[in-house]
């Protein structure tokens, strides 16, 4: 695996002479953010020698170089999920290859359905920790001592100086923001009533089918994240309604705009 990781970065190397130092994982309905970005290299995940392929509506599939805010960046337009059939390590492969790329920190965003009832749909979440509710883990299996420890630390899954940080952007530009933890579960159903009961009776405030493997992936790695989720409906009992997909699409679509202006602050700042 861990020559595989080192090919498929030597490539993205040779073809693009780029050096990122963030990387970002835009999720669903969010793939609007590489607008914001000077595009120096755009390559279709097909391109790229063994990387999966989104299949996912709202996933565009392509790897973007470039700068955002005075930052070189490679943004991932479009995730994998463990629900389209990927294998945990697929999943996270592209994490993998961004840190031999030369990432030093990582930016994670979401489409969530929030659980906690003093969310409203399309606030913006700044995730503070999550849970693990995937039937597995990216790091089972024999531990690739380069990439690094076989125990990795998690107490701080989510940088606390880059949280403070988004936190006084939000006051300074008069965003609304809320904070929360996020729980990870396999999907592709979205939960039922009781599910949601379930996982905030736990203690999340908002459920997803991405986002965690990519984080235990970073850790793993010593790559410190911040992750944003926008809440895109509601498992809030009295406030439970029938939800697709075009639906999770057109509410992040619109919290985009000002998601927007809040990352490339936040990544001036950083």
């Amino acid at each position: 695996m861990l020559s595989t990781i080192k090919s498929t970065a030597e490539f993205l190397k040779n073809k693009t002479q780029f050096e990122p130092q963030i990387g970002i994982i835009l999720g669903t309905g969010l793939g609007g953010l590489v607008n914001e970005i000077d595009i120096q290299h755009e390559i279709p995940y097909e391109d790229i020698p063994d990387f999966p392929v989104s299949t996912v509506e709202g996933h565009s599939g392509k790897l973007i170089f470039g700068t955002l805010g005075g930052k070189n960046v490679v943004a991932m337009q479009g995730r994998f999920h463990f629900y389209e059939g990927y294998s945990m390590n697929e999943v996270v492969f592209p994490v993998r290859v961004m840190k031999y790329l030369g990432v030093k920190q990582m930016m994670v965003s979401n489409a969530s359905g929030g659980v906690n009832p003093d969310f409203e749909i399309g606030d913006i979440m700044l995730i503070t920790d999550h849970i693990n509710l995937f039937p597995t883990n990216p790091l089972i299996g024999p531990n690739i001592k380069e990439l690094g420890p076989r125990f990795p630390d998690m107490s701080e899954a989510y940088s606390k100086e880059y949280l403070k940080i988004a936190e006084n952007l939000a006051k300074e530009m008069n965003i609304k923001v809320v904070k929360g933890i996020y729980a990870g579960l396999s999907g592709p159903t979205l939960e039922t009533p009781a599910e949601y009961l379930y996982v905030r009776n736990i203690g999340a405030d908002a459920v997803g089918m991405s986002t965690v493997p990519e984080v235990i992936a970073a850790r793993h790695m010593n790559i410190p994240c911040f992750g944003v989720s926008v809440i895109t409906d509601l498992g809030v009992p009295g406030k439970i309604v029938e939800v697709t997909h075009e639906d999770v699409q057109k509410v992040a679509a619109k919290a985009e705009v000002i998601l927007t202006g809040l990352v490339k602050k936040f990544f001036q700042s950083i």
